[in-house]
């Protein structure tokens, strides 16, 4: 295990943790805080202070016991029934698109006919977005997390995106107390006793539903993105994701590491393999180069989609995270994807790139990566 020392934007020296096992030890240790509004920030100007406490009900953002509080009521939530009836409905939801892609002739924008719809509407299954609602609930989530570098008049409307979101959530929640349906926001709303001292409250409900949203919505897209065009460099990945969603997918996550990179700030002194990280230090956790370790993976480098165990055991890719903040919704991610890309490939077994590699948008953002747009053409 290594840490290394590392001069943030703010001029703060705290520290890098880049290896598979140093990764998962600050990752694993609660004596380290998710909070942004303790932690120096290693992506732009920012220290301690800068930033607001986050709200409550924004789980992903608040330590224990808080953090506990929150993630307990929907830990329950993701049972494997409620993933059957989300998968049964992706395989429809994915028909349908690709349906929808096909109708625009080819070429079209695979980003916008399937990347950005296919995950979103399954937010919408999620949550029970009514269906006479999805479209205006759509717009502003995509508003809201497609926003990265965006100009001063993007970034008003981002911001009205996201009050108007906040806004949608309380009356879902209290429409769901009222008229109970079969999805997690109405189990979440309606497993809650009003007089008990830990009950949530309707704001809090509210920030937990755009919690999952923010998390699942923008990172599936860029990876159905992502991944579509890594599987296009060579017909052999095609045929490999056909043969075996399950692994090629996982090392798919693990390659790409979609969201590379993640911080934590001391909550006192902490010893971790004999570095002595200062109460008040921030350490950068990275996990894209977790994910590429040479002593934790055989030519990490390489993409191979029928990757077996690691030198050191299973692979254990850290794409969704790791302890107590790992990815809530990594089980419903990991169906998307399994359905979305041979469901993709199946339809159009042909399918590819409609302009250079060269000349595709990426999005400007240094938290997660992505296509803006992503032109595809087929026979």
């Amino acid at each position: 295990m290594s840490l290394s020392p590392m001069t943030f934007p703010d001029g703060h020296v705290g520290w890098r943790a880049h290896d598979h096992a140093t990764v998962r030890a600050v990752l694993s240790n609660n004596r380290f805080s998710i909070r942004p509004d303790l932690m120096h920030n290693p992506f732009g100007p920012g220290s301690p202070g800068d930033a607001p406490p986050s709200p409550p009900g924004a789980f992903t953002d608040h330590d224990p016991p808080d953090h506990t509080r929150y993630r307990s009521r929907l830990t329950g939530q993701f049972t494997v029934r409620r993933m059957r009836l989300l998968a049964e409905r992706l395989e429809a939801i994915t028909a349908e698109h690709l349906d929808e892609l096909a109708a625009q002739g080819s070429p079209a924008d695979l980003v916008e006919h399937f990347a950005v719809p296919v995950p979103g509407l399954m937010i919408c299954e999620l949550l029970g977005v009514p269906y006479e609602r999805r479209t205006e609930f759509q717009q502003d989530a995509m508003l809201l997390t497609g926003a990265s570098g965006a100009e001063a008049g993007e970034a008003e409307a981002m911001f009205a995106a996201f009050g108007r979101l906040q806004q949608f959530m309380l009356e879902m929640v209290a429409a769901k107390r009222a008229h109970p349906t079969d999805d997690l926001l109405s189990d979440l709303v309606n497993s809650e006793s009003a007089d008990s001292d830990a009950a949530l409250s309707d704001d809090e409900m509210a920030t937990m539903g755009m919690a999952l949203l923010g998390g699942g919505l923008d990172t599936t897209t860029n990876m159905l993105s992502l991944g579509t065009l890594e599987l296009l460099r060579d017909q052999a990945r095609v045929d490999a994701m056909l043969a075996n969603p399950d692994a090629a997918v996982e090392e798919l996550l693990r390659y790409i590491s979609l969201t590379p990179a993640t911080a934590r700030t001391a909550l006192e002194d902490v010893e971790i393999d004999g570095v002595l990280v200062r109460k008040g230090d921030t350490v950068l956790v990275e996990l894209g180069s977790a994910n590429h370790d040479p002593a934790r993976y055989a030519d990490p480098d390489v993409l191979d989609l029928a990757r077996g165990p690691g030198r050191s055991g299973p692979v254990g890719h850290l794409a969704f995270g790791h302890g107590i903040h790992q990815c809530i919704g990594q089980h419903l991610a990991r169906i998307e994807l399994k359905i979305a890309f041979p469901g993709l490939f199946t339809r159009f077994p042909k399918l590819r790139l409609a302009v250079p590699e060269d000349e595709l948008p990426h999005r400007a953002s240094l938290v997660i990566g992505g296509l803006e747009r992503m032109p595809v053409a087929w026979d």
